[in-house]
């Protein structure tokens, strides 16, 4: 089969890699890809925007299967425009895809659906969401709030305000910081306490399938400190979440969601990412994806012994249920290394060194981010995530120990990591 798929970071190489694995598979092809990816992949100067574009190249190429790695593209409506054209391709809907695109969309599905979140109030300004916080709807002057986009803010639009000085402040700075069409609505919630997990599935409509739960690090700095970013790490264990924790998810919150969007309209195909806090009056949502996660699908799919691509099949032909998919015992964990100066303005074009030697082990796996290869095949840093340094173990500190071992054997001017990954 000639497989696409669609996106250029570190998700998309770890989707490439499973793709490969399959049997199945005869050529790669990725759009637009990055020099990491080249190694496995026909990379197509195609944007992942340009939708019209690549259900072009998938007609006049004879492609298979498209996999959709990113929720711009989703959320513009790749798979309508691909499954208009008799194309097959895995992804959520346009309309499916709004439990990502729109936060206010999502909160109000949960709310119709009684799934389990926090409480919160939509605002359709600035003035209305400062307004609502000063009314003090979400408790006194030193409550903590949550201060969220309602658009697609590549990870960045939510703001957990310690009061509600700073929460009125986050809305009033909210536009300069994830662009005014994704400010154009404000959700605010109550702030939730406790323990934060990830749980993907796959899901053709019906039937679903968990993946191992994951746990992310956003924070730039270590002990969750600085600026929020699209991820510095993440680990999967089976500690993060018992069979019972994991059966009231089932329950509570998988079935309801996809019976809900198939009673909306929008059978949910695809990959689902539920964003969990396990609070003390039980699991509550904060927040739906509809696809991968970068970087958690890096630890989550070296973990994968079936095959990924009759995976993709079943949910096409909405028989997921037909497959019994295999996961290596164990634990893995993904170090992200990054440029200098990210989440603001990384720099880039900085040399990096020692990755031949890292790419010959055969415990760690090397996921490009954001890289490019100049004339002497030297690769340089091209974005502000650069590489996800992954591994797998037996137990969790052994696959954090062998990742970390790989990462001090990488180097470039201003890279940056968090040492306590899984910690």
């Amino acid at each position: 089969m000639k497989i696409l798929v669609v996106g250029s970071g570190g998700r998309e190489h770890a989707i490439c890699r499973a793709i490969k694995k399959s049997k199945k598979t005869t050529k790669i092809f990725c759009a637009n890809g990055n020099a990491g990816i080249a190694q496995i992949a026909e990379c197509v100067a195609i944007k992942p925007v340009q939708i019209t574009e690549l259900a072009d190249y998938a007609e006049n190429n004879s492609i298979d299967l498209t996999f959709v790695g990113g929720e711009n593209s989703l959320a513009l409506g790749m798979v309508d425009e691909f499954e208009r054209r008799g194309l097959k391709i895995v992804g959520a809907s346009r309309q499916a895809a709004q439990l990502e695109s729109s936060k206010s969309f999502a909160k109000d599905f949960m709310a119709r659906h009684k799934i389990p979140t926090a409480q919160y109030k939509t605002a359709f300004s600035t003035v209305e969401a400062a307004e609502i916080l000063e009314a003090g709807e979400f408790g006194g002057e030193q409550s903590p709030v949550v201060v969220k986009a309602d658009g697609l803010a590549a990870g960045k639009g939510v703001v957990v305000a310690a009061n509600r000085a700073e929460a009125v402040s986050a809305v009033n700075e909210l536009q300069n910081l994830v662009g005014a069409d994704a400010a154009q609505k404000i959700v605010l919630e109550e702030c939730l306490f406790g323990k934060e997990i990830s749980l993907l599935l796959f899901s053709d409509g019906k039937n679903f399938a968990l993946m191992p739960p994951t746990r992310d690090h956003k924070r730039i700095g270590e002990n969750d400190r600085g600026a929020n970013t699209g991820g510095m790490g993440t680990i999967t264990d089976a500690s993060l979440l018992s069979a019972e924790l994991t059966a009231e998810i089932v329950e509570t919150i998988v079935k309801p969601t996809l019976i809900g969007a198939e009673k909306d309209g929008f059978p949910f195909r695809g990959i689902l990412f539920l964003g969990l806090m396990l609070t003390e009056n039980g699991v509550k949502v904060l927040e739906y994806n509809v696809r991968f996660g970068d970087p958690e699908t890096q630890a989550i799919l070296v973990r994968l012994e079936s095959d990924f691509v009759e995976i993709c099949e079943a949910i096409i032909a909405g028989k997921l249920n037909e497959l019994s998919i295999e996961w290596q015992a164990g634990s893995s964990a993904c170090v992200v290394l990054a440029a200098e100066n990210y989440p603001q303005k990384p720099r880039s074009g900085d040399v990096i060194f020692g990755l031949d030697e890292v790419e010959k082990s055969n415990d760690v796996f090397v996921f490009h981010a954001g890289t490019d290869q100049n004339e002497t095949g030297e690769y340089l840093t091209a974005g502000g995530r650069v590489l996800g340094i992954t591994a797998t173990a037996k137990t969790l500190a052994e696959a954090l120990e062998t990742a970390y071992a790989a990462v001090e054997k990488i180097s470039w001017n201003g890279m940056q990591f968090r040492r306590d990954i899984g910690k």
